[in-house]
């Protein structure tokens, strides 16, 4: 195709929450259980599935065009590239994942500075030793090629591990020392490709729509028919994203709001409407606020 988008999707951990927020967004990516050159609806989108760790640096070196990766591995590789989005979702929750320096409950290493001298674990190598160096600690650094846990205390005095809840640092008898930095995933291009017009503006479109579909999450639009007498009393419980939108009615005495919430309100907001007089109640879900 002369217009053609290269654009790598993280394989691995993300790739399900990636795949389910595109297709929210509006693309559908068809993938199988070894493939990874995806297909999709979008005959313009050339996809990889590339592990997470590595899209930034091949967006770096001009081989993708763009790609979905946490902010966290576009600092590990120390790379030069143009941040179009930071898209807060994660693997499990919707929290960040944290970088954290870790030791085991016992550990007489209180501050990083208890390191000085000392031996971390981990797979971050560019994050840890950036870090230690903003902190003025020396230590020697390895990589861990995984299963970072079980190597403190008998083969290394800390590591550094990636967590969004904590819990399998706790399940471990571990303690945080301290954090590194919070990462989201983030969509990133290449300067080639944002300086390449049909490129620029597929991006930003793709960009808009995704945003779209994480604004919509956890919200429902709600509909409703309400007599003008409680209109007021509605208005005061109602949240919404603006006002609410009052339409008129062919009976005059009545109006037609419609609005969105957050659907953990739906379950107590409905009730109260029934009782103010509200009817024909009717909550829909959403693909996509774009703002």
């Amino acid at each position: 195709m002369s217009n053609s988008l290269k654009i790598a999707l993280p394989k691995g951990s993300l790739q399900e929450p990636t795949l389910r927020l595109l297709e929210k967004a509006g693309y559908n990516i068809y993938t199988s259980d070894r493939g990874l050159r995806p297909s999709s609806d979008d005959d313009s989108l050339d996809i990889y599935m590339i592990r997470a760790q590595e899209i930034a640096r091949y967006i770096d070196q001009g081989f993708i065009d763009c790609g979905i990766t946490g902010f966290d591995w576009a600092y590990e590789n120390d790379v030069d590239l143009v941040d179009l989005a930071e898209l807060p979702y994660s693997r499990a929750t919707v929290r960040p994942t944290r970088w954290v320096l870790v030791v085991p409950e016992d550990s007489s290493i209180k501050t990083v500075y208890d390191l000085e001298g000392k031996h971390i674990a981990t797979e971050g190598i560019g994050i840890t030793e950036r870090y230690l160096k903003e902190k003025g600690v020396t230590a020697k650094v390895e990589f861990s090629w995984g299963a970072t846990e079980v190597k403190v205390p008998d083969l290394v005095d800390a590591i550094v591990d990636v967590t969004e809840t904590g819990s399998s640092i706790r399940a471990n008898k571990l303690r945080i020392v301290d954090e590194l930095l919070q990462s989201f995933p983030h969509f990133y291009s290449s300067k080639k490709a944002f300086a390449d017009d049909w490129k620029r503006e597929k991006m930003e479109r793709m960009v808009m729509m995704i945003k779209g579909a994480l604004e919509a999450r956890d919200k429902v639009g709600l509909k409703l028919n309400l007599p003008v007498s409680a209109l007021a009393a509605v208005l005061e419980k109602m949240p919404s994203l603006r006002r609410p939108t009052v339409s008129k009615l062919a009976d005059e005495e009545w109006v037609a709001v419609e609005t969105i919430i957050c659907e953990s309100v739906a379950r107590s907001l409905i009730p109260d409407l029934k009782e103010l007089g509200a009817e024909g109640i009717i909550e829909y879900p959403l693909n996509k606020i774009v703002l």
